[in-house]
């Protein structure tokens, strides 16, 4: 079996072993388990030839998975700085496919997925703002580089990467759910139980998105 599909069941198998950990505390398997997962893809993609902008946008991803594996604010901020890395990394990925077309962002069908966009944003940022604390810098110039992988990735053929697009939004959902597990619900919320098994599978299903679409 070639080393690369390997690396792929791997990745896959620690990405699953997480999900049994994601609502755990701290520990150095979980922060084991959960980097692995995509830190393999970003070998995977690297040894597979894959461009230069997804290995990096992976390796950045597997980075913030580690940092946010840990406790504290410094390794929060550090997580926050890696995966904005790696969706300014998608972004530019997606920027250098030659048959994106920028300007269908604002024609219809694809204007009302825009509008959408523009709008969970600028939502995002009146319920974040006010609830960050002195995270709030960070968090805001954090959401319009969400905005921008998503708004990029509507701009590429669906037929010739129709996982691109799914993949972004489920990125994109990822964090707006964590976004309000870390600064909106209480800590004893209900919904809590669920959102570590709704993070999780939406974000690593992105990554495995990217890379299946470019490597």
């Amino acid at each position: 079996m070639p080393l690369v599909t390997i690396l792929e069941f791997a990745a896959a198998l620690a990405a699953l072993a997480y999900l049994g950990l994601t609502a755990r505390d701290p520990s150095p398997l979980r922060s084991v388990t959960k980097t692995t997962s995509v830190a393999l893809l970003a070998v995977a993609a690297l040894l597979a030839s894959g461009p230069l902008w997804l290995v990096l946008a992976l390796a950045f991803c597997a980075l913030g998975d580690f940092c946010l594996s840990r406790q504290g604010e410094q390794a929060f901020m550090a997580g926050v700085g890696a995966f904005a890395a790696g969706h300014l990394a998608y972004v530019i990925l997606f920027l250098q496919v030659p048959s994106g077309d920028f300007a269908q962002i604002w024609q219809l069908p694809d204007l009302l997925l825009t509008l959408a966009l523009l709008a969970l944003g600028l939502g995002m940022i009146r319920v974040l703002a006010p609830r960050a604390g002195d995270l709030k810098i960070p968090v805001m110039i954090y959401i319009p580089i969400i905005l921008a992988m998503g708004l990029v990735a509507l701009s590429l053929p669906e037929s010739a990467l129709p996982w691109v697009l799914p993949a972004a939004l489920a990125f994109m959902v990822s964090d707006v759910v964590l976004a309000f597990e870390t600064f909106v619900l209480d800590q004893d919320h209900r919904l809590r139980r669920v959102t570590p098994y709704v993070v999780w599978p939406l974000y690593w299903g992105a990554q495995a998105g990217f890379y299946l679409s470019f490597s």
